[in-house]
C-alpha cells in the first residue's frame, strides 16, 4: 500500500512536529525532521500493510531524526522553552502548567508520555515503536506519572 506524499502531509505533518518537537525543542529542528520523514518515504520503495503500519513507519521516523538532530551540532541554537510557550495558548493555567512539566521529563519519559496521551498509542505500539519491550514502557510511563505527580503535587488537588 502506498499514499501520495500530499495526502499523507496533510494527515501526518502536524502529529509528526509535535513529536519531533517533544525530542528536539527546536521549532525549527522539528520542522526539518518531519520534511526528512516525508522525503525519506518519497525515496523509499517500502509496501505498507495497512495505514496503522505506515503510520507506526512514519512516527519511527521521525523518533530517529529527530534524535539524530539532537547529535548534530546546529542543535545548540535551539530556542528555549520559555520562547516556544509564549507562542502557545492554553485552555486552562493547569493545562499550560501541565505542558512545562511534560517538557521537563527526561526525553525518554517525555516520548512515551507523548505517544501514549496525545497520539492514543497503546503499550504495545509504543513498544514496537520505540524497539523496547512492554514492560519496560510500563516502567517508563509510571515513573513518568510519578514524576508529574511529585511535581505537580503542590499545583493539582488530588481527591486521594
Amino acid at each position: 500500500m502506498r499514499q501520495s506524499v500530499q495526502e499523507l502531509i496533510e494527515r501526518y505533518q502536524n502529529n509528526l512536529y509535535a513529536i519531533a518537537f517533544n525530542i528536539c525543542k527546536n521549532p525549527s529542528d522539528a520542522q526539518d525532521v518531519v520534511q526528512d520523514t516525508f522525503i525519506q518515504y518519497y525515496t523509499s520503495k517500502k509496501e505498507f500493510e495497512d495505514e496503522q503500519h505506515l503510520r507506526a513507519w512514519l512516527i519511527r521516523i521521525a523518533i530517529n531524526k529527530a534524535k539524530n538532530m539532537t547529535l548534530t551540532f546546529w542543535h545548540q541554537h535551539k530556542v528555549s522553552l520559555e520562547e516556544y510557550m509564549e507562542t502557545l495558548t492554553f485552555e486552562t493555567p493547569e493545562s499550560e502548567n501541565l505542558f512545562e512539566e511534560v517538557m521537563k521529563l527526561p526525553k525518554k519519559y517525555r516520548i512515551v508520555i507523548h505517544l501514549f496521551y496525545y497520539e492514543d498509542y497503546s503499550v504495545k505500539e509504543i513498544a514496537e515503536i520505540l524497539k523496547l519491550s512492554q514492560s519496560n514502557v510500563k516502567v517508563r510511563l509510571s515513573r513518568a506519572r510519578a514524576l508529574l505527580k511529585e511535581s505537580l503535587k503542590g499545583e493539582w488537588n488530588y481527591d486521594e
